[in-house]
């Protein structure tokens, strides 16, 4: 379980001070919606190690993580615009998302991208894909990285309906599969009504439950 506890944070030069506090269980999507700079990526920079806050808990099982830099933290974002490297196949994007040392690196890869339902896209450029298959080929990387965590940053934005809804449904069987602590931050209702099991709202700089 992943619980923060009055993570204390305002950005330099501004007025707007932040006292965040939630729970998200494994194999749950726990969802935070806001407007449009309430403060949502906020949240997740402060649980990746991006932002340091000046007070708060963050604990993960019960292990504090906020001594650990962003690198050492358990956690993987996908973010609204995949981050893959356009003139590298779909294999070579994945082999940068194993640890060093990895064994049997091709299996994996390959089980990786079959579990995402992606089994023939194994060398394929990255610009030859769509935005709906580069954003499997980056839940694809999140598997390879085995973090429990799983931050997920408007990351159905750029997508048509369609597609928005199939890998809405991959990410929530994903979740479930896997047992993820699963966070999503967005500000699209559609999305929250379709994946939350447990949901907040940021205002003010607080989040409220519910």
């Amino acid at each position: 379980m992943l619980v923060a506890e009055h993570l204390l944070f305002t950005h330099p030069g501004a007025a707007r001070h932040f006292d965040l506090s939630l729970v998200a269980k494994p194999g749950e999507i726990t969802a935070v919606s806001g407007q449009s700079g309430a403060g949502k990526s906020t949240l997740l920079d402060l649980i990746a190690g991006f932002l340091t806050p000046s007070a708060g808990s963050l604990t993960l099982d019960g292990v504090e993580l906020l001594p650990l830099p962003p690198e050492r933290r358990p956690v993987s974002i996908l973010f609204q615009s995949e981050t893959l490297f356009e003139h590298l196949s779909a294999y070579q994007n994945l082999e940068l998302g194993l640890p060093r040392g990895a064994t049997e690196r091709q299996h994996k890869i390959k089980a990786a991208l079959v579990e995402v339902g992606l089994p023939g896209v194994l060398r394929q450029r990255a610009d030859t894909l769509s935005g709906g298959e580069k954003q499997r080929v980056a839940l694809a990387r999140t598997l390879l990285r085995d973090r429990p965590v799983l931050l997920l940053d408007e990351p159905f934005s750029a997508l048509d309906d369609d597609t928005r809804g199939t890998i809405r449904t991959l990410v929530k069987s994903l979740t479930e599969r896997h047992q993820w602590i699963t966070l999503l931050v967005s500000h699209h209702v559609d999305d929250v009504e379709a994946l939350a099991s447990r949901r907040y709202q940021l205002r003010d700089g607080r989040l409220f439950e519910g």
